[in-house]
């Protein structure tokens, strides 16, 4: 039988099974120091660099001053002026009717598929969607999920024609099931997109609703960053874009931005929005002058881009695989998983930081070290970083003289 002392032991050899991670003693810039040794910073996701940014800080600093640090329920009294500022700060960036916020952007997924989404309706996911994205689908309940091949349109179609059958059946209700297409717009791992046109082509055939989850879009693609519908013109055109405050705008919180009923309803039914606490004021107001800084300018995109594209030229030069990406993730496919681990420490020993990527993050035989460069990365501090790459690569057998 079973006991307490026996779930506590496999917990504890569980856990001697996983890696501390490195404890970051600075902010997160173009370097990071860990245990007192400053470190080329190319994993995190601080794409334009806005994370040490001093127009956030006096955002923040100037807002605490005036509101102090906490909030509350957005249903009771949390709803500050500042959320209404960043939503509608949001909704006028990204061209929709309007925007709800919530407190991370993996709870803004849950919340528009939980809410909208019964276990008699229809979803169709790419295999490849992020974690948030699978964990919100078993959270709906709903029984019939259909799963595309990674961005393939024509797998995508077949699945349509499918659900297109069961929505034949009515719903207990009387009503036809919805049915909800969804991609990631960036997929984080190897940095493609998805191939929206067509995704929404297929829906306005077939009469389903579209979301796309734009994580790490948002501020890095389309005009100005506003992300992977304005990147592909289908402005309008995707029923529930889901973003996050947390990678490019490099402060915490999500949202969710749409048809402004569709909003509406978000704001009264979503459980996410309604039992969780409102983003507190330090990260609202950083928020919203990290929308406001790319309103007004281009400039940290167009320095990022600038970045990303002499990197990816170094990295092609020197022979590495760097996959096919079409954005800032740059994977360095390496297979083996060992050889991944053993890259990305001898990275380390020359104070570059970059994390390898292995299974379940990525399926066996697909092991990578991923690089993500930023806005605030200068020149010499990229040579820095393609010398040390270079050498391991050599070293290690990865290219050749």
């Amino acid at each position: 039988m079973s006991t307490t002392s026996d779930f506590y032991q496999k917990l504890e050899e569980t856990v001697k099974q996983g890696k501390k991670p490195h404890v970051i003693e600075s902010g997160e810039g173009a370097y990071l120091t860990i245990s007192g040794k400053k470190k080329l910073n190319l994993c995190s996701s601080h794409y334009l660099g806005l994370a040490v940014d001093d127009r956030l800080r006096k955002a923040v600093s100037d807002a605490t001053s005036k509101f102090g640090v906490g909030t509350g329920y957005r249903t009771l009294a949390g709803t500050h002026r500042l959320h209404i500022e960043l939503e509608e700060a949001i909704s006028k960036f990204k061209g929709t009717e309007a925007a709800v916020v919530f407190s991370s952007a993996y709870m803004a997924n849950c919340a528009a598929i939980q809410t909208i989404i019964g276990k008699e309706d229809i979803v169709i996911s790419d295999e490849l969607n992020h974690a948030s994205i699978i964990d919100a689908v078993r959270l709906s309940g709903v029984k019939n999920k259909f799963i595309y091949k990674h961005a393939d349109v024509s797998d995508l179609e077949e699945k349509l024609k499918e659900a297109s059958e069961f929505r034949k059946t009515p719903k207990s209700s009387g009503e036809s099931p919805l049915i909800l297409i969804i991609t990631d717009g960036v997929f984080s791992m190897d940095g493609d997109l998805a191939p929206l046109p067509d995704i929404v082509r297929l829906a306005k055939q077939y009469d389903v609703l579209t979301m796309v989850d734009d994580a790490h879009g948002e501020g890095v693609l389309g005009r100005g960053g506003r992300g992977i519908v304005d990147h592909y013109g289908l402005l309008g055109q995707v029923d529930i874009e889901v973003g996050s405050l947390s990678k490019a705008f490099s402060v915490m919180g999500g949202f969710i931005a749409g048809r402004k009923t569709l909003v509406d309803f978000y704001n009264f039914k979503a459980r996410q929005r309604l039992f969780s606490i409102a983003l507190t004021i330090p990260d609202t107001a950083a928020a919203l002058e990290a929308v406001r800084i790319l309103q007004g300018s281009d400039a940290v995109v167009r320095k990022l881009w600038d970045n990303v594209n002499y990197l990816r030229s170094a990295f092609k030069k020197l022979g590495f695989d760097i996959g096919s990406s079409q954005t800032p993730i740059i994977p360095f496919m390496l297979g083996n998983e060992k050889i991944a681990r053993e890259f990305s420490a001898k990275l380390f020993e020359l104070d570059v930081f970059a994390t390898p990527i292995v299974f379940p993050m990525v399926p066996k035989g697909k092991a990578r070290v991923r690089v993500i460069p930023s806005a605030s990365h200068l020149k010499e501090d990229l040579d820095f970083g393609i010398k040390a790459f270079e050498k391991v690569g050599k070293e290690l057998k990865v290219i050749f003289e």
